[in-house]
């Protein structure tokens, strides 16, 4: 299964208040069938999954789980308009940006973890399911980003190929020195109207100690977050031309073309560039003049179980049993899914010394941040895409496109 991080946004316009006041007479089949409906995202079910479900329904008698394959575009979508007409699904794979919204609409049950549960994860990743003390879903999927270049490029502007940019300065110094001297584009900055444009800002700011929620004090407006936007700013000139038409898979692209000398991408990257005739390096996400350690933004997809339904128990049950150590780490070692691992063990370890293009994806999480949560996460989303695009088109200055930001997120949080 080719995961994705594009599972759609909450339409909760559907949410009226009709459609809320369903929720409490809905009546659904599944309780009565001992049926746990799964919403899985993608075209096909992952082999591993179908394995461990077939294991979870012999140890379960007389219960079944029903998965219910529904394209990536439209896949959260359909589970929150079930949802709203009060017919809810059992569960659901969502994007855990969305978590917030759903539970502040009374459409999914907490799923608490234990003391040991939560330390089983790396650090940092139970957060990115986690407000008001409790969790509302199962992580099943993670995410990091590590810094790629090409050695090649690096070579050709006389930089020294085997040695990647450790700091922001570094980046954009080494970014200008390829672009001036070899013609080609240093970096690839993705700044479309896409959601992984946030995301990558994101990554900048994680890798200067920056953060943009604390709780519900929304505390973007900060210098660490100012110079990441700086950062970004600075970048530009030596980047991809017109950053504002690409999205991560196109930039992605592009230096799989040989035509940028640096880009940031997950785990997936390095599959490809394996059937590449490229030399190329994976590091460390380079950081800025604040950060504490190397960091990231710690993207996590996430199962939830929906309310309503007469089967949450079972169903909360299943999706820790399909997340737990085992499954979990068949299902995401099995390399070029883009996937990094949700928890270390001496199963990663090993596959770590195999590959050791792996240790950065990993090497991050300790300072990395979860992606905030908002109840309109996509409010929130398109004012960070609106300041990014703002500032690397020259319509604005980063201090006053932060400040404008800082104070449009504040409706959606």
């Amino acid at each position: 299964m080719t995961f994705h991080f594009k599972t759609g946004l909450l339409a909760l316009s559907l949410l009226g208040s009709t459609a809320l006041g369903l929720l409490g007479t809905a009546v659904t089949a599944q309780a009565a069938d001992q049926e746990i409906s799964w919403i899985y995202c993608g075209d096909k079910i992952d082999p591993i999954h179908q394995k461990y479900i077939k294991e979870w329904e012999g140890k379960n008698a007389g219960w079944t789980v029903k998965p219910e394959l529904v394209g990536w575009e439209q896949c959260q979508d359909k589970a929150t308009t079930l949802a709203a007409a009060g017919n809810p699904v059992g569960m659901a794979y969502v994007g855990s940006r969305t978590l917030k919204e759903f539970a502040e609409n009374d459409l999914i049950v907490p799923v608490p973890m234990t003391d040991e549960e939560k330390k089983s994860y790396y650090p940092n990743i139970v957060d990115t399911v986690t407000f008001d003390d409790n969790q509302w879903g199962v992580p099943v999927a993670f995410s990091t980003k590590a810094l790629y270049w090409n050695k090649d490029l690096f070579a050709k502007a006389g930089l020294d190929p085997e040695t990647p940019p450790k700091t922001w300065a570094e980046e954009i110094a080494f970014a200008k020195q390829i672009k001036e001297k070899t013609g080609i584009a240093g970096y690839g900055l993705p700044a479309k109207t896409f959601d992984n444009t946030m995301h990558q800002f994101m990554h900048w700011v994680y890798t200067n100690n920056g953060k943009v929620i604390d709780g519900d004090k929304i505390v973007m407006d900060s210098p660490e977050v100012l110079a990441a936007l700086q950062a970004v700013k600075d970048i530009t000139p030596y980047s991809v031309e017109g950053a504002t038409a690409y999205e991560q898979n196109e930039i992605r692209a592009i230096f799989l073309d040989g035509k940028a000398g640096m880009i940031q991408s997950a785990s997936g990257a390095a599959a490809l560039l394996k059937k590449t005739d490229m030399k190329w390096g994976v590091a460390p996400l380079p950081l800025g003049p604040s950060a504490k350690g190397e960091g990231t933004l710690l993207i996590t997809d996430s199962l939830a179980v929906f309310k309503g339904t007469g089967v949450e128990e079972k169903a909360i049950e299943f999706a820790k049993f399909i997340t737990s150590p085992g499954p979990q780490g068949e299902y995401e070692l099995q390399g070029g899914a883009g996937l990094t691992p949700l928890r270390p063990s001496a199963q990663v370890d090993e596959f770590v010394k195999a590959d050791p293009s792996w240790k950065p994806f990993i090497d991050g999480i300790a300072f990395g941040g979860p992606e905030p949560l908002f109840k309109d996460y996509k409010g929130f989303q398109n004012a960070i895409i609106e300041m990014v695009q703002s500032v690397v088109t020259g319509k604005a200055e980063p201090a006053d496109a932060l400040k404008k930001a800082s104070a449009t997120i504040e409706e959606y949080k």
